[in-house]
């Protein structure tokens, strides 16, 4: 079953909240939190810009060698 969400304007009392036929005859919850309060982990995350440490890491050594040692540790 899908959420229903919607970000709306409040001007009046009381608010009317249409929800679809399928939600019919069941219990639902009703969360309204101010949009500019929402909840952490409500908005969407950030993704890291790691444009500050590209080019940073100097490997010295054979990179596909360690990578099969670290995959022989599992075997």
């Amino acid at each position: 079953m899908d959420a229903v969400r919607k970000i709306i304007e409040h001007a009046t009392n009381p608010l009317t909240i249409e929800l679809p036929e399928e939600y019919k005859n069941q219990r639902v919850e009703v969360i309204v939190l101010p949009l500019d309060q929402a909840p952490e982990e409500a908005l969407p995350k950030k993704k890291y810009d790691f444009s500050d440490i590209v080019g940073k890491l100097q490997w010295k050594g054979d990179a596909v060698a360690e990578q099969r040692k670290l995959r022989d540790e599992w075997d």
